[in-house]
């Protein structure tokens, strides 16, 4: 029987998983599951795996990505901007936030939707070191102990590791939700997903 774990692997970059974030969770808890987060480091996965970053994707991709996010905003019921005034950003404080967050047993998605909304929604800098200690403020956590924590050479070694680990599992993109051994990619295929907990199925494995 699988277990009771999803892991959940992503960048608070990813406007994708921004779409999906609050759907996943709330899947996640409507059927008693427990999410373990990794935030991983995309310009190391991307290298890795064969994908490129937006700006050296070919010009029909980037636009199609423009429709996609258009049509997964109004069926999410998400807010959206389609070109934040801060994307792209460099994630890495920010997921290293979520990291620290996460081992001091604060609010993880709690602070992950406001960030997420912050970013895409409301066009605030999601690296800037005061916005990440306003957010973390706002979920109870002592937001300047953590945002320094999320700085030191510890956190961003383990933020390194965290991505290399990825890659090994065959994580490619951001998000990606993996239940008993089988990979999700894509906010979606978070249909999918549920189909696979409420069947108790296992998970599909490569032939």
């Amino acid at each position: 029987m699988p277990d009771q774990n999803i892991d959940y692997y992503f960048s608070m970059t990813s406007p994708w998983a921004y779409l999906g974030h609050q759907k996943f969770v709330d899947m996640a808890r409507r059927h008693g599951l427990r999410i373990i987060y990794h935030p991983v480091n995309l310009g190391m996965v991307f290298p890795e795996t064969g994908g490129l970053p937006l700006a050296k994707r070919h010009p029909a991709r980037q636009a199609y990505r423009l429709v996609e996010l258009q049509r997964w905003r109004e069926k999410r019921g998400v807010e959206l901007q389609l070109k934040p005034k801060y994307f792209p950003m460099n994630p890495t404080l920010a997921d290293c936030c979520v990291a620290a967050l996460g081992a001091a047993g604060g609010d993880v998605p709690g602070f992950m939707a406001r960030l997420f909304a912050a970013t895409f929604a409301h066009e605030r800098d999601g690296a800037d070191a005061a916005t990440l200690t306003g957010l973390l403020n706002e979920t109870g956590a002592d937001g300047p102990a953590l945002v320094a924590v999320a700085g030191s050479a510890p956190a961003l070694a383990a933020y390194e590791a965290a991505s290399r680990a990825a890659v090994a599992l065959g994580i490619f993109g951001s998000p990606t939700y993996v239940r008993d051994g089988e990979l999700f990619w894509g906010q979606d295929r978070l249909e999918l997903l549920e189909d696979a907990i409420t069947s108790g199925r296992a998970g599909f494995r490569v032939p």
